[in-house]
């Protein structure tokens, strides 16, 4: 027998497709699961995961976050969350923002903020799958999972072992856009998994004179992509000042902006909660 690719669409084996879903924790209610991916890093998945948990919160929804980047977490810092996560007979309790996001990540359990995740990938991929199993998240309308970079193990444990409903895909409209849009797209179509959406993260600049927009990576190169594809493009998100600072500050919940509301109205209409 030849060794699986897991892609059935194209697969000639008289197989039956194996659930391999790992079960909710007992405690859990979670409606949603949505996957924030990307074909590389540095394009900002961590920053889109936590707008869209932001947005979601506020629009009166329960939103967590699953922190999936198991070796480079950024979640916490992001939300200014240093208490460390603890359990009880329940499971293991997620944290919690100032503004009622749950949130699990393996910098919740390391004692220093700067302890190095040296671990093999099967580890690593059990890890996420705890995240989903062990930990108690209670009543929860949107989880959005941060992933790492690539389509390795921990995106293959994310589609076969939780029920993810979409994927977003983040992606910067620099050179690479082709390559990062394509590899994301085509383990999602492998995977049965739905494409959302596209979000574009560093997409323009506000001139601070005129308010003019202006392109340093250059203009219409992710939208072109999307076409191509046959996916919306979500949300574009500049390069803006304010959000690095937010989020060294810890205070990523105080920005006020609309970057995301297109995203944040897509789920809506979609999903039912």
């Amino acid at each position: 027998m030849s060794e699986c690719t897991h892609d059935c669409s194209t697969c000639q084996s008289k197989c039956e497709q194996a659930d391999l879903r790992a079960p909710m924790n007992a405690y859990s209610n979670v409606k949603h699961v949505i996957g924030i991916v990307s074909g590389k890093g540095g394009v900002g998945k961590s920053l889109v995961t936590s707008l869209m948990a932001v947005e979601m919160q506020r629009r009166g929804h329960a939103a967590a976050i699953l922190d999936a980047d198991i070796t480079g977490p950024s979640i916490p810092r992001a939300f200014g969350v240093e208490d460390k996560a603890m359990g009880n007979e329940l499971g293991i309790l997620p944290a919690q923002t100032a503004g009622g996001i749950r949130m699990m990540s393996t910098n919740l359990l390391l004692e220093h903020d700067t302890d190095p995740v040296v671990w093999r990938g099967s580890l690593i991929a059990g890890t996420v799958k705890q995240f989903w199993t062990d930990v108690a998240w209670g009543d929860v309308d949107y989880m959005f999972v941060d992933m790492p970079p690539g389509t390795g193990d921990v995106p293959l444990t994310v589609f076969q072992s939780l029920p993810v409903d979409g994927i977003i895909v983040v992606t910067s409209p620099q050179e690479l856009v082709d390559m990062i849009v394509a590899k994301a797209v085509n383990m999602a179509k492998m995977m049965n998994v739905p494409i959302l959406g596209l979000v574009e993260n560093m997409s323009f600049m506000l001139c601070p004179d005129c308010g003019r927009k202006i392109y340093p990576f250059g203009e219409g190169k992710t939208l072109r992509i999307a076409e191509e594809h046959s996916i919306p493009v979500l949300a574009q998100i500049p390069m803006d000042p304010s959000i690095a600072a937010s989020c060294d500050a810890g205070r990523i919940e105080s920005l006020r902006q609309n970057w995301m509301d297109g995203a944040a109205d897509m789920l809506e209409a979609r999903f039912t909660v």
